[in-house]
């Protein structure tokens, strides 16, 4: 297994594509698709003696551009079978349009959110330069399904569901015994006998960042009470490792998805406290917690907010007034607001 890391200056650092050579050769995600990126994923490959053409199957994690945006390129170019979940295939098939060319679904957002004129304009300008280019081609997609395997022919792909960033995120876990060219994290056998497991998170664990929610998918029904469940998922799946979608490794993913979900606690209790002032919309309690936003940011930081207000309305902590929320119980218990696993409970 060989990762490739590619540039990426607009979303969360350096995508990572990871080459697998079995009896398929195999991408796990691709990259936006911009000149100067594709450049880098073809030069990448090359290195190890591949082209677009040679691939046989790219897995994506989810539909985000920077993971997906060169999967009908590399799928036209040699046929290879393209598989995402099936909450995210209508974004990469081409049957839904992607958020950032969707007015309507930009503006009944944005009415929701509380954004100002001049925030929507700015974000909408931002969208115009990226362009649509960066989705790439569409691809004719097989879709999967949590708990369904993908035989790369000697290695075993296990899906396992982890929306919240996107509707269908998916990890793969497997046997990193059977990857070839990949030395096991993890080469010890557990007490009771258990093989070593690692996976790829795509979006759903980074090392660095604390993926967003509520503005990153802006589909996805209850998008914190989602994710957290998902955290609690990969807790208690205690993979030895896990292969990120942006930069390094990360060794210890039931650690880390623990330290993300304790981050969402605290962040609930900020949004209390800015609401303690008074009513705000999820405008306003984004610029209470982030300051000023610009680029990507101006979409992903007031989602972030309103996915942390549906979470307290729907609990009975806010009211929502069109588009403000107030303070109804000032003093809930943040904790019993959050599922819990067994070392989230221990680090806490």
């Amino acid at each position: 297994m060989k990762r490739i890391q590619l540039g990426n200056t607009v979303f969360e650092g350096e995508n990572d594509a990871y080459l697998i050579e079995a009896g398929r050769t195999t991408l796990v995600d691709t990259a936006v698709a911009v000149p100067a990126v594709r450049a880098e994923l073809r030069e990448g490959l090359s290195e190890h003696g591949v082209e677009f053409a040679d691939v046989d199957a790219v897995v994506l994690t989810h539909w985000h551009p920077d993971h997906a945006g060169l999967a009908g390129e590399i799928q036209a170019e040699g046929g290879a079978e393209v598989y995402v979940h099936e909450a995210d295939a209508p974004l990469v098939d081409g049957r839904e349009r992607p958020f950032a060319t969707n007015p309507t679904a930009q503006r009944e957002t944005f009415e929701r959110w509380g954004m100002p004129a001049a925030a929507r304009e700015r974000l909408t300008e931002f969208f115009d330069t990226e362009g649509a280019d960066i989705y790439g081609r569409d691809a004719e997609v097989t879709p999967i399904a949590d708990g369904e395997t993908i035989d790369l022919g000697g290695v075993k792909l296990e899906t396992v569901h982890l929306p919240g960033h996107t509707a269908g995120l998916c990890a793969f876990a497997f046997d990193p015994r059977t990857v070839p060219g990949h030395e096991p994290v993890s080469g010890n056998v557990g007490d009771e006998g258990e093989s070593p497991v690692e996976a790829f998170t795509g979006d759903a664990l980074l090392p660095r960042y604390t993926p967003n929610v509520g503005g990153a998918d802006v589909r996805v029904e209850e998008p914190l009470a989602a994710y957290a469940d998902s955290l609690v998922r990969i807790v208690e799946r205690d993979w030895d490792a896990a292969h990120p979608g942006h930069r390094e490794r990360i060794d210890e993913p039931s650690r880390r998805a623990a330290e993300i979900l304790e981050h969402h606690r605290d962040r609930t209790r900020r949004v209390i406290d800015v609401l303690e002032s008074g009513p705000a919309t999820a405008w306003e309690v984004s610029a209470a917690l982030f300051g000023d936003l610009e680029e990507i940011h101006t979409l992903h930081g007031p989602g972030e907010a309103f996915a942390h207000l549906d979470h307290l309305e729907r609990a009975g902590v806010l009211e929502r007034d069109g588009t403000a929320y107030r303070l109804v119980d000032p003093d809930p218990n943040v904790d019993e607001l959050f599922p819990t696993a067994a070392l989230d409970a221990t680090d806490r």
